[in-house]
C-alpha cells in the first residue's frame, strides 16, 4: 500500500501540490480559530449543587437538605463520583460524569432530579441551585470598582457595591462566553426596618403583624376595565413601595380607629447584609471587585477581547466620579505561556533547517525535508482545532522536530544518495522517477516501523499519565497529530 502511495505521488506532482496549498490554508485558518490558553483545563466533568441554609448547623445541613439531594440524583447514569460537603449553614454536592458527557445534557437530568430533592427538604430550609457552567480555570478577568480622586466622599462601599450590581454586572453577563459575574467587597444594599421593642409594646403590636403588613402592602392589584369606546382603560391598585417613606406609611394594624404605622414602632432605613470579607485598593479606604468567570470549554482569548470591548462600553455609562480598573487578564498569562514556546521551537526549527541542509549537502533536498516542519505543525493545528484541543503550554511545547523530520530525513537522503552514485548519466524525466520511486519504497519499509512504534505504542501510554490522563493528554494529541502529519508528508516528499 505504501509503495502504491509513492507511486501515485511521484506521478501526479500537481495533485501533490495542490493538496499541500489547501494543507497550508486550512492550517492558517484553523490556527486563527485554534483556542489558547495556558494551561490545559484538567477539571473532571462535574456539576456542583449549591445550597444555602443560615439557620442550620453542620449535622442538620447533612441530614435535611445533603442526603435528600444525593439520594435525588443517584439514579442518574453515567456517574462516576458522587461527594458532597456539609457545613454551617452550607451545603455543596459534586456530581462527577463520565467525560464523554455533555455537560447541559447532565445538568438537565439534574434539574430534573431536583425538584424531587426540593419536595423532601423542609420548607424554608433552603432551595438548591446548580453552580455556573464553569471550572477551576474559569477566572479570566477581575476588575475593581472605585471612587476617583475626589469622590471618596460621595460614593460609599453600598453605593460602589450598588453600582456594581445594578450597572456592570448585568451587562457583562449577557457577554458570549461569560458564564458569571461574581461580586466581592462593598455593602450589599437592603432596606431595613429596625424595630423598637418599646413602642411595640406601648401600641400593642407584635412582630408577626408587622411582617404581615409588610407582605400585603407591598404589592400591586389589578381590577376590571372601563369600555370607554373606543378606548379600553384597565383599572390597577398600585400599591408596590418605591422609598423609604413608603415603607414608613404602611399601617400596621387599626386599634380604636387610630391607624398604627410602621414609622410608629420601627425605624426604617438603608442598611446591608452580614459581611465577610472586603476589598481595598491602594490601601485608601474600600472597593467593589469583580470576577468574571468563562464558560466551560470557551476560547479564553476570544471571550476576554469581548469583555474587554464591553467594559470600554460601560465604562461610559457609570456614575461621574466611578472609575473601573482591571487588575487581571488572563490575555497575559496566556501570552507568557505561549511565549515560553514560541521562541524555543522557531529557534529549533531554523536549526534543524540549517543543519539538514548542510549535512545533506543538497539545498534543495534539505528544504524538502524542512518544508516538513512547518506543513506538520499546520496538520497538527488543523486537527486539533478539529478534535477541540486547545493549544496551550503542555500542547504545543510537546512537538518534537526530531520525531517530525525523522521519516523525511531517511527517505529524501536515500533517493539524493541513489542519485549521487547512479551510473546513468544525465536522467530523464521517467527515469528519475524510476529511481525516486526504487529508493523511496526500499527505505520505506524499514523507517515505517520505528514511526508506528512512536505513534502507536509510545504516546497512547503517555496519554495515560497524569492526573486521569488529562495533564499529558492534549501533548500526546498534539504529537500524535503532529507525527502523523508528517508521516503523510514523508509519502509525498518524492
Amino acid at each position: 500500500m505504501l509503495d502504491k502511495i509513492i507511486l501515485f505521488s511521484i506521478k501526479n506532482k500537481f495533485f501533490v501540490g495542490l493538496s499541500t496549498l489547501a494543507l497550508v490554508l486550512w492550517g492558517i485558518y484553523s490556527l486563527s480559530r485554534l483556542p489558547i490558553d495556558a494551561l490545559p483545563d484538567i477539571t473532571n466533568n462535574q456539576v456542583q449543587i449549591i445550597t444555602t441554609s443560615p439557620t442550620l448547623a453542620a449535622q442538620e445541613v447533612e441530614k435535611f437538605i445533603t442526603y435528600p439531594i444525593e439520594q435525588s440524583v443517584k439514579p442518574i447514569p453515567k456517574i462516576v463520583e458522587l461527594r458532597s460537603i456539609s457545613r454551617f449553614g452550607l451545603s455543596v454536592v459534586t456530581v462527577v460524569f463520565e467525560e464523554d458527557v455533555d455537560i447541559y445534557w447532565a445538568r438537565t437530568q439534574i434539574s430534573e432530579r431536583l425538584k424531587e430533592a426540593e419536595g423532601n427538604i423542609p420548607l424554608g430550609m433552603g432551595m438548591p441551585e446548580m453552580a455556573p457552567i464553569s471550572t477551576g480555570l474559569g477566572e479570566i478577568y477581575q476588575y475593581v470598582v472605585f471612587s476617583k480622586p475626589g469622590f471618596e466622599d460621595k460614593y460609599n462601599a453600598m453605593d460602589l457595591r450598588t453600582v456594581q450590581d445594578w450597572t456592570i454586572k448585568p451587562q457583562l453577563i449577557g457577554t458570549k462566553g461569560v458564564a458569571e459575574v461574581n461580586t466581592l467587597g462593598g455593602m450589599f444594599k437592603q432596606y431595613e426596618i429596625a424595630v423598637q421593642p418599646d413602642k411595640l409594646r406601648s401600641m400593642n403590636t407584635t412582630m408577626p403583624e408587622i411582617l404581615e403588613a409588610l407582605e400585603h402592602n407591598n404589592e400591586n392589584t389589578g381590577g376590571a376595565y372601563i369600555d370607554k369606546k373606543p378606548n379600553a382603560y384597565f383599572i390597577r391598585g398600585i400599591g408596590m413601595v418605591n422609598s423609604i417613606d413608603d415603607i414608613q406609611k404602611i399601617v400596621v394594624k387599626n386599634q380604636n380607629g387610630i391607624p398604627i404605622l410602621v414609622r410608629d414602632v420601627a425605624t426604617v432605613q438603608f442598611g446591608s447584609s452580614i459581611r465577610y470579607g472586603a476589598t481595598t485598593k491602594d490601601g485608601k479606604g474600600e472597593a467593589v471587585s469583580g470576577m468574571v468567570m468563562m464558560l466551560k470549554g470557551a476560547n479564553s482569548a476570544e471571550v476576554v477581547t469581548l469583555v474587554k470591548g464591553k467594559m470600554a462600553q460601560i465604562r461610559k455609562s457609570l456614575p461621574e466620579g466611578v472609575d473601573v480598573e482591571p487588575f487581571l487578564d488572563r490575555t497575559k498569562l496566556v501570552n507568557n505561556a505561549i511565549g515560553t514556546v514560541e521562541k524555543p521551537p522557531l529557534e529549533g526549527a531554523l536549526i534543524v533547517i540549517f543543519i539538514l541542509v548542510l549535512l545533506i549537502g543538497n539545498w534543495r533536498a534539505g528544504l524538502v525535508v524542512a518544508s516538513v516542519i512547518p506543513l506538520a505543525l499546520l496538520f497538527a493545528v488543523s486537527m486539533m482545532n478539529l478534535f477541540g484541543v486547545s493549544g496551550n503550554l503542555m500542547s504545543l511545547g510537546a512537538i518534537d522536530f526530531g520525531l517530525i523530520v525523522d521519516g523525511a530525513v531517511i527517505i529524501v537522503e536515500a533517493i539524493v544518495h541513489r542519485l549521487q552514485h547512479t551510473d546513468k548519466g544525465k536522467l530523464t524525466k521517467s527515469q528519475m522517477d524510476d529511481e525516486v520511486y526504487h529508493a523511496a519504497s526500499k527505505i520505506r519499509r524499514e523507517c515505517v516501523f520505528g514511526e508506528i512504534i512512536i505513534l502507536i505504542v509510545y504516546l497512547p501510554i503517555l496519554a495515560l499519565v497524569g492526573i486521569e490522563g488529562k495533564m499529558f493528554k492534549p501533548m500526546a494529541q498534539t504529537v500524535s497529530f503532529a507525527i502523523l502529519g508528517a508521516f503523510i508528508l514523508s509519502l509525498t516528499a518524492e
